[in-house]
């Protein structure tokens, strides 16, 4: 909807019409001998003088800029591209770079894995005859993107970085919960402390009493829901493996199930799984190397602002031009 500002730009006959209404304003004085003189009609001319013409143009251009500023141009500056996810192994970049002859492409980090997202906001940005090479661990979207550019997927899927897991049990069955999650092995670890603290992102309650007003963690799973009444009122959520109780208490997110405590190793990882899935979100899938279909019709995306603080900075100049000038002209 900005680019309909461009049709404020006949607003540049105004100040073209205002400065030819301005008119030399001259003082008939009479002179003694006038009556000799053959009689005239008094004619006005108009006089351009340079300060007139430079003011003008000053006021034109503030118009323009102005015009310009609000219909947030976006001028298609960049030529071959090759973006790349945070986290890609330089090896594998500059292995695609050789293969795609992109060796002289100019190198944008991307924000983020989802790359096509960022692609569509700025794709206003690059040349029609661009050609662009996603390399990384892509985001798989969830429908195949429409491009107005050549763009060459070459995705490599990144490894897990190994995490820590703060976890604190008070159970009498501490044991057997520390078994369970031993056996769950890399790239996940799992750090045990003796009492809840900072680091401690899980909290195993199997105990019928309730824990101390002061016990706080992000996440509890409540193996003994007696100690927690309030999770009786909570719907339950489907899980993977049957309902769940979740409920936003000031000690954290409570989980509670029927199927707590967990049996096995297999079923740790789907509480995990569970958790991560329904508050969390799923981690998109690696999209596989592709060159999507190139469409000259797709719309182009809602990004701008390219040239926003340059045009500010030009309209501030202007104006600052164009007062002086009308100053210096009054006097």
């Amino acid at each position: 909807m900005t680019s309909l500002w461009w049709w404020a730009l006949p607003v540049l006959l105004l100040p073209i019409l205002w400065h030819r209404q301005k008119r030399e304003q001259t003082r008939a004085a009479p002179l003694a001998t006038a009556r000799f003189l053959p009689q005239s009609e008094p004619v006005q001319l108009r006089v351009w003088r340079w300060r007139d013409l430079l003011l003008l143009l000053l006021r034109c251009l503030l118009l323009a800029g102005l015009i310009a500023l609000l219909a947030d141009p976006v001028l298609p500056w960049r030529g071959d591209s090759v973006l790349v996810v945070p986290g890609t192994d330089p090896a594998f970049v500059g292995k695609q770079l050789r293969e795609a002859g992109l060796a002289e492409a100019r190198r944008i980090d991307l924000p983020g894995r989802d790359a096509y997202r960022w692609l569509h906001e700025h794709e206003r940005e690059f040349a029609p005859q661009a050609h662009l090479l996603l390399v990384g661990d892509v985001a798989m979207p969830a429908a195949l993107p429409r491009l107005r550019h050549a763009v060459t997927v070459r995705s490599q899927a990144a490894l897990p970085a190994p995490f820590a897991h703060h976890v604190a049990v008070y159970s009498q069955r501490a044991g057997e919960w520390r078994k369970l999650f031993a056996a769950l092995g890399e790239p996940q670890r799992y750090v045990f402390d003796e009492q809840a603290g900072a680091k401690t992102g899980l909290v195993i309650w199997d105990l019928p009493q309730s824990p101390p007003a002061g016990l706080r963690a992000p996440l509890w799973w409540v193996a003994d829901a007696s100690a927690f009444p309030e999770l009786a009122k909570v719907p339950q959520t489907d899980g993977l493996h049957g309902p769940v109780n979740a409920l936003d208490s000031p000690r954290g997110r409570l989980w509670s199930a029927a199927w707590l405590p967990p049996r096995d190793a297999a079923e740790v990882r789907t509480m995990f799984d569970t958790w991560q899935r329904l508050h969390v979100g799923v981690a998109p899938h690696t999209a596989p190397p592709q060159a999507p279909v190139v469409d000259a019709r797709a719309p182009a995306g809602p990004d701008g602002g390219a040239l926003r603080d340059a045009l500010a900075t030009a309209l501030l100049v202007l104006f600052a031009l164009e007062r002086m000038l009308t100053h210096v002209r009054r006097r």
